[in-house]
């Protein structure tokens, strides 16, 4: 084969690959879906706790100080954006929903099961509380 084949065929899966990864970020950028299951889980917590400091050192650089997904970090972030924690759509999901989600992940958004459920539910809680700012 020529060099041009060669290169020639080195672009062809380059350019493959990387029209495959675009389509892999852009289906990524679907709504994100709980399962039904997660949905009718019930909180178990009542009140925030610490939940504004646990949002202060594991969520504002992302979601911003008062949850509107604005933080410094957030436009570094590929799509999709963290969420505005005080919009309907997001506020319209329910508190299993949203613990799921914040215990699972997706994208830039890491699991964070590795704070303790109660922990979790208390931030979901402090999320309500951002309705309507």
């Amino acid at each position: 084969m020529s060099a041009f084949g060669k290169s020639l065929s080195i672009a062809v899966a380059v350019i493959t690959l990387l029209v495959w990864t675009g389509a892999a970020v852009v289906s990524a950028q679907g709504p994100w879906v709980a399962p039904p299951e997660a949905k009718a889980v019930k909180n178990p917590v009542k009140g925030i706790g610490n939940a504004k400091k646990a949002v202060e050192t594991n969520c504002v650089s992302c979601h911003g100080p008062g949850g509107k997904g604005d933080g410094p970090a957030a436009a570094a972030l590929p799509p999709p954006k963290p969420a505005n924690w005080t919009s309907e759509a997001v506020q319209k999901q329910t508190d299993g929903e949203l613990f799921w989600k914040m215990s699972n992940g997706r994208g830039a958004m890491p699991p964070w099961k590795h704070l303790p459920d109660n922990e979790r539910w208390e931030i979901v809680n402090y999320i309500r509380t951002l309705k309507g700012k």
